[in-house]
């Protein structure tokens, strides 16, 4: 069994340092809850808005030994727990920034690695750099996927992670109450098209016109809603996974088994 803790927060535009002091309080109520992993939404520690943000988003990126890794790296380390978190991270030998999500696990001086989101939303385009990998981080206690937000209209990207044997799929994601039925129909359809759990972590607020609705959920492998959060207010929500169901649902429903192994030959 894992605990995995979703963290579905607000965040003050802008304002780095506020918002890693509430995320560090999540780990520390995740901890007491005795959580193994956590996940917090896209762009948690900055907030979202291309529109708001805009050229701000280059004085807020970062990269390794700056403020969000240095905090982040001895928290997995102190609490013994796996933490992801969305954020901008900057390439410094190019210049270019990156709508990212990092992965901390204990006994490491810096992030494991980042998921660099690939499929960027209207705006997103204007300022960061897409994504061109679709990696599975081994964690140790499992292998995990990333996908942010707006990959989830993208089969492809859940099926590739699937594939590479991710045992569970994460889904930072800053998903607008506008487009509130996507969120409902995309994410269950990817646990059960993979037959693989996914933890969909969404935030929660209001960034000038655009309302962040919440509805963080955790969907196992037939695409059963196992735990929800709130619509209504910042939320923290735990549940167990189990790796062996998975198993158990691929014995009679397997469609990652079953599919064909080349479709673009039909193209």
């Amino acid at each position: 069994m894992i605990k995995v803790t979703i963290a579905q927060t607000d965040a003050i535009l802008g304002d780095k340092d506020e918002n890693l002091r509430c995320l560090e309080n999540y780990c520390y109520k995740a901890k007491e809850n005795n959580a193994q992993i956590i996940c917090f939404p896209e762009l948690a520690t900055t907030g979202y808005s291309p529109s708001i943000l805009g050229e701000q988003y280059y004085s807020l990126s970062e990269t390794q030994n700056e403020q969000t890794d240095k905090l982040f790296s001895q928290l997995s380390s102190k609490l013994n727990l796996v933490i992801i978190c969305g954020f901008i991270e900057r390439d410094d030998t190019t210049g270019k920034i990156y709508n990212s999500a990092g992965i901390w696990i204990p006994n490491r001086k810096n992030w494991l690695a980042v998921y660099r989101k690939m499929h960027l939303f209207h705006h997103e385009k204007l300022w960061f750099t897409p994504g061109d990998s679709l990696p599975v981080f081994d964690i140790g206690i499992c292998r995990i996927g990333i996908i942010i937000c707006y990959d989830a209209g993208f089969p492809e990207v859940a099926r590739i992670l699937a594939t590479k044997k991710a045992d569970i799929l994460f889904m930072p994601s800053a998903w607008s109450q506008q487009d509130k039925d996507l969120w409902y129909i995309n994410t269950p359809c990817r646990a059960l098209e993979n037959t693989t759990h996914l933890v969909a972590v969404n935030r929660w607020g209001k960034e000038g016109d655009i309302n962040l609705f919440g509805g963080s959920r955790i969907i196992d492998p037939r695409g059963t809603i196992v735990a929800n959060a709130s619509e209504k207010a910042e939320d923290m929500i735990s549940y167990e996974i189990d790796l062996t169901t998975q198993t158990e649902i691929r014995k009679s429903l397997n469609y990652l088994k079953d599919k064909k192994i080349n479709y673009t030959t039909y193209l």
